[in-house]
């Protein structure tokens, strides 16, 4: 028997007393009232209600090693980034890694690889494929349903992937950015239960009201908390907390834990703060992750204070995976798969030659902290008949180059709000078909970005205007490293300074970029194939006619 003492933390009773928890084959024995004077609190770890593991450029085991300090117990786990690069292959990779950790990942199947048509992937998962992984018990629901058109217009591949879901018994994700009213009925009536897209308070309301459940984000790129933390109060059955897409280095400073922090100081009821943290996507998915009850695994963190939630340790089915900020879980060599084959480019790729007297053009606006983009029309600059970066207004060169093909034709666009001065940025982190995304100033700095990371079958990349080029190699797949997380982070935020000292003003420019190319978010995004206008569903020219 293993005992654990603390002021225990019950959230289904909402009280917080003395207690006395004993472990058994790391499974809670008993809980019991005690009258000792104890310091600590204990309360069951947290959970990351949806994520993409592969965006923080680790796989799962390197991802787990971070997690567990900040007191992360559980994710709730959208493998459709490695899904379409690898297909089926690539999710059993996830599925078979995680298992090499006590940590617990529950991963669904992707509904969308790839996203839409209007792109290249290096798969498809049908609806055959998408019901024969809903049939594996590694697999607890059908993951977020991002071609909403598709719902709304009842297409039949669509349709079938939701009915496997509930054939199996299992939930469905959404993914909405700003849908609303009519629509968002037609979408929650389909049988999807919840949304992590929101960026408007008004907009998660009318979701909720539809019967959705609303997940707030706080990721690296993606911060919707100061627009939906209302909710906290208002609707605390109907929230859970997630990263959805967390960068190595933001990692290492916090996950959850500083959500719940933040809920806290600004107020919200502490019980109500620890049900979106743990309880809600426990209930919601129906996963085997311990709540503090006696019968439950193990799973549970112990803190100093109610106010920091500094993490004192973390237990999973009773074992101590962390203490004092430190992890206890160890790198674990892993095998690399990949689906990479394009051939090197020259700068003369990524021209763009005028169309008679062009007047305006369309740029993709990146805002801050959001994954929707707006169009903005500007007057070109054109250098001997060639449309080109305009540094003095934000305005520069974005590409995508497919590489699954080699051969293919390089779309080329305009970017604001990148803030590059000189050279450019390139990644194959690029949602969510991730082929090769770069922006820059000049041809010949995109050329050297783009050809650093062929060469190396896949990563981020950073080029100066002087051939100097700097890279981080993420062999699996071409979104995760291979190598321990703590080294990850470090070789993330070194390549990450080198963007800055670039010029651009981005928090998190590589995030930023990864959703440049994922057309299922308005307005105006690039893929491999051209400019894509997410309103209405299609191409479009980048000269304003």
């Amino acid at each position: 028997m293993q005992l654990i003492t603390g002021k225990l933390i019950d959230i289904f009773s909402r009280e917080i007393y003395p207690a006395k928890i004993t472990i058994s084959n790391g499974i809670i024995h008993s809980v019991e009232r005690t009258t000792e004077d104890v310091e600590n609190y204990i309360l069951p770890g947290f959970i990351d209600a949806h994520v993409h593991i592969e965006s923080s450029m680790m796989v799962p085991t390197s991802f787990a090693q971070l997690a567990v300090a900040h007191g992360t117990v559980a994710t709730v786990s959208d493998p459709h980034e490695i899904a379409n690069v690898c297909g089926m292959q690539g999710v059993q990779y996830m599925i078979d890694n995680s298992k090499k950790t006590p940590f617990k990942f529950f991963f669904g199947a992707p509904s969308c690889v790839p996203a839409t048509d209007f792109e290249t992937a290096g798969d498809k998962l049908d609806a055959a494929a998408v019901t024969t992984l809903l049939a594996n018990k590694d697999i607890w629901y059908l993951s977020e349903m991002m071609n909403y058109p598709g719902v709304l217009f009842k297409d039949k591949e669509v349709l079938a992937k939701i009915d496997a879901a509930k054939k199996a018994g299992k939930p469905v994700d959404g993914h909405a950015p700003g849908l609303r009213g009519n629509d968002v009925i037609t979408y929650a009536s389909a049988g999807i239960t919840t949304d992590h897209e929101c960026f408007e308070l008004e907009e998660a309301l009318e979701k909720i009201a539809a019967g959705m459940k609303i997940i707030i984000r706080e990721g690296s790129a993606a911060r919707n908390f100061n627009a939906l933390h209302p909710l906290l109060k208002s609707h605390p059955d109907k929230v859970m907390f997630c990263s959805d897409d967390k960068h190595p280095d933001e990692l290492v400073l916090g996950h959850i834990n500083k959500l719940v922090q933040r809920s806290v100081q600004l107020g919200y009821d502490l019980f109500d703060v620890l049900k979106a943290a743990s309880v809600n996507p426990v209930q919601h998915y129906n996963i085997p992750v311990g709540l503090l009850r006696i019968g439950d695994p193990a799973d549970f963190i112990v803190v100093k204070d109610l106010s920091a939630f500094e993490v004192e340790s973390t237990y999973l089915n009773g074992i101590k995976v962390a203490e004092n900020g430190k992890s206890k879980l160890h790198f674990i060599e892993v095998p690399v798969i990949n689906r990479f084959d394009t051939n090197k480019r020259t700068p003369q790729d990524f021209v763009v030659m005028t169309k008679g007297d062009a007047k305006q053009i369309r740029v993709i606006e990146a805002i801050e902290g959001q994954l929707i983009t707006n169009e903005w029309l500007h007057v070109p600059k054109i250098e001997e008949g060639k449309i080109v970066s305009d540094v003095a207004n934000d305005i520069l060169k974005i590409a995508v180059v497919n590489r699954y093909t080699p051969g293919a034709p390089v779309a080329v666009a305009f970017i604001k709000n990148f803030g590059l001065k000189h050279g450019a940025i390139a990644s194959t982190v690029a949602h969510d078909c991730h082929n090769i995304v770069c922006v820059g100033v000049d041809d010949a700095s995109i050329c050297t970005a783009v050809n650093a990371l062929i060469e190396c079958k896949g990563g981020v990349s950073v080029a100066d205007d002087k051939d100097n080029v700097q890279f981080m190699p993420l062999p699996v797949a071409g979104l995760m490293s291979d190598k321990d997380g703590y080294c990850i982070a470090e070789e993330y935020a070194a390549i990450d300074a080198a963007a800055h000292q670039l010029g651009t003003k981005l928090k998190a420019p590589f995030m930023t970029l990864s959703f440049m190319a994922l057309l299922v978010i308005p307005s105006l995004k690039l893929s491999d194939k051209g400019l894509f206008d997410g309103r209405a569903f299609k191409f479009t020219d980048i000269i304003v006619p």
